[in-house]
């Protein structure tokens, strides 16, 4: 989304339906397994930004601008987007010509993850932006909790040791950036969530600036 856009229209994307979808995540390797297939997924209401545990070691101010534009457009409609208890179709138009298209608006999604040091963490798995946002306004957010995932399949990077002392903010990303701390360096995207397949366009594809010898 360029930063002008607008939303012209909003559809309901009901919790249960939204649920369903987060089950059907697939990994981009590991014969792309359906990870949360047994897994405990919910609406956790109101939980503190602080509590939960970063893996990216920045957030873009380009994208922190669309998460807050959207907010605000979104509550002109009367939809508070810390507070979703589902999610929403957003059709969004840009300051270009073009027809508009749908991007899902949900809560970040969240997963129990057991750390090396034998922390359990709630780690964010998608939405580290609007958690950022939060903690910018001092609120509390509702958030998709997963628990109970296969230990044999935990999120692809782990939590920072230092929380979000550890996290900048930046214009854009350098060459040699090394966004996050993988878990398995050789093949860093076999454990990479694939929340585009189920809820399209949730996901932004970002710059490539890890070095070399981080293979995907």
């Amino acid at each position: 989304m360029t930063p002008d856009f607008h939303v012209v229209a909003v559809e309901a994307l009901p919790l249960d339906e939204l649920l369903g979808r987060v089950r059907e995540t697939r990994l981009r390797g590991h014969e792309q397994a359906q990870l949360f297939a047994g897994s405990r997924i919910e609406l956790l209401r109101e939980a503190d930004p602080s509590d939960l545990a970063p893996t990216q070691r920045y957030v873009l101010e380009p994208d922190l601008a669309a998460v807050r534009r959207m907010h605000d457009q979104l509550r002109e409609r009367g939809i508070d987007m810390l507070a979703l208890e589902g999610g929403v179709w957003a059709s969004v138009e840009n300051g270009e010509d073009g027809e508009p298209y749908v991007v899902p608006v949900i809560p970040p999604i969240v997963e129990e993850s057991v750390e090396p040091d034998g922390r359990t963490v709630r780690i964010i798995s998608d939405g580290m932006h609007r958690v950022w946002l939060a903690r910018e306004l001092g609120r509390r957010l509702n958030v998709i909790f997963v628990s109970d995932v296969p230990r044999e399949y935990p999120y692809y990077a782990y939590a920072l040791p230092g929380g979000w002392s550890e996290v900048a903010k930046l214009a854009d990303l350098e060459d040699g950036f090394v966004k996050k701390e993988y878990r398995e360096p050789e093949n860093y995207k076999a454990l990479f969530r694939l929340y585009n397949d189920v809820l399209p366009n949730v996901q932004k594809q970002r710059k490539k600036t890890n070095p070399g010898h981080l293979k995907e």
